[in-house]
């Protein structure tokens, strides 16, 4: 049986982890709209949607960092009793999402011609996807404010409003949509400016919140360069560990399409239901980056009111999480990972003889993903882990320590994906050859993910 302690801080990894996973759910919403309501304008139109969606993809993912690096620093402060500080914080990053957002669509607005093409689409796809990514580009201040908002929320131990209002821009994006692509007739450009205008909004609803809170504790909304400077310094290190992950994702796409046909399309089906099952893992993370966030912070104060051994009171900003200490939280959180991990794994597994029918009628196809899927399954206890240090150590603020374990864990990684990639083993099977290529990424990468982050958690360096 849990002690009152332990199960109260169940309850409290629950309460931040549901909402997260709701709002971590609505983005891919968006494009899952976008999708379908375009797709009714041809083939041509859904082929640049899918050109262009997949550059949006990869600029806004570079960006996430803007989330993280508010969470960590937001917790912290707001755990040490430091209100303030962390509304300081999450107003700067708020500025630095706009200015970033701002000079990246100017970018994708003015080289969106040249990255289509540098892909190899020309005539009425290019076009599609040039038409797209022009109007969809006003959006990405949006989205990065959205990401800067939602980390300082998070850092307040607030997911609920991000859930809300991620809810709502998904609705919202619906109504746009349909409005200037079947009521005005704009074609895929009006998809794209639907989901600027929806993203726009999101930030407008989001950042409110956050300045109100701001103005009435007496924090300044102007930005400050020492602020700027300090935000997009804690943030380029997680820019690091994102560029690390981008590279083992596109790796393995690379290799897949080596493959043939037939095994990249399987890999889509195995991607897509990975990707699916670590939202409920991030989520996890998520609750765990504000927990130990808040718990050092709490930490903080305590020792700086004790510094002679002796007691000191938990600051209340902190809900909490004080009462049970960084080392609760740590082993909680990781046992909820390991638990959803394994659950998941043993549902992917049981229903790996149908899972993907839902999303191929091939024959060949569903049965090159079944041994793929078997090998994901597998690795999902460890991929609950490796998802709950990773959000450990990001509410430690410990970047600079996961870029350089980012760039590490390539080096086991990417010689395996490129022997594969070449036939290696000889003896595999186009579908054998895509089951090798998911056991490198599950156990290897995922491993070395484990291991650089699990070694690190165990120490106590990212506790100071």
């Amino acid at each position: 049986m849990s002690s009152p302690s332990t199960a109260g801080l169940d309850r409290r990894i629950l309460s931040l982890a549901v909402p997260a996973l709701g709002a971590l759910v609505a983005e891919p919403l968006f494009v899952l709209i976008d999708s379908a309501m375009v797709g009714h304008l041809g083939a041509t139109s859904l082929a640049g949607l899918s050109l262009a969606s997949s550059v949006l993809t990869t600029v806004v993912g570079l960006f996430v960092f803007l989330a993280y690096a508010t969470t960590a620093t937001t917790a912290r402060l707001f755990g040490a009793g430091d209100r303030r500080g962390g509304l300081r914080a999450g107003v700067e990053g708020l500025w630095l999402a706009a200015l970033l957002g701002a000079g990246a669509a100017l970018v994708l607005g003015a080289a969106a011609p040249g990255v289509v093409g540098a892909l190899g689409a020309d005539g009425a796809v290019a076009r599609a996807a040039v038409a797209y990514l022009r109007a969809s580009a006003p959006g990405l201040p949006g989205m990065l404010v959205v990401f800067a908002a939602t980390g300082t929320l998070r850092g307040l131990l607030d997911t609920r409003t991000p859930f809300v209002v991620a809810t709502a821009g998904a609705v919202l994006n619906v109504g746009l949509n349909a409005l200037l692509l079947y009521g005005v007739r704009m074609g895929i450009a009006g998809s794209g400016l639907g989901t600027a205008l929806a993203q726009s909004a999101m930030a407008a609803a989001l950042a409110t919140p956050v300045l109100r809170s701001a103005r009435d504790a007496g924090v300044g909304l102007a930005p400050s360069r020492t602020g700027l400077r300090a935000s997009l310094g804690s943030g380029a290190p997680l820019l690091v560990r994102t560029v690390s992950l981008r590279a083992a994702i596109l790796t393995t796409v690379w290799a897949a399409t080596a493959l043939g046909a037939v095994p990249l399309a399987a890999h889509q089906v195995v991607g897509s239901l990975w990707n699916f099952a670590a939202f409920a893992l991030d989520a996890l993370a998520v609750a765990a980056q504000a927990l130990v966030g808040t718990a050092l912070g709490q930490a903080d104060a305590a020792g700086a009111r004790a510094p002679s051994g002796g007691s000191a009171p938990v600051p209340s900003g902190g809900a909490g999480v004080g009462a049970v200490g960084v080392e609760a939280v740590l082993r909680r959180t990781l046992g909820w990972g390991a638990a959803t991990g394994a659950v998941i794994g043993v549902v992917l597994a049981a229903a790996s003889p149908w899972l993907p029918w839902l999303f191929t009628s091939e024959a060949a196809v569903a049965s090159a993903a079944r041994p793929a899927l078997l090998v994901a399954a597998s690795a999902m206890p460890l991929a609950g882990a490796v998802f709950l240090f990773d959000g450990i150590l990001m509410g430690a603020g410990d970047g600079r320590y996961l870029a350089g374990a980012g760039l590490v864990t390539l080096v086991p990684y990417a010689p395996l994906a490129v022997a594969v990639a070449h036939g290696l083993p000889a003896s595999a099977s186009p579908a054998g050859g895509l089951a090798w290529l998911w056991a490198a990424f599950a156990w290897v990468f995922m491993g070395a993910r484990g291991l650089t982050t699990g070694l690190r958690a165990r120490g106590t360096a990212w506790r100071r």
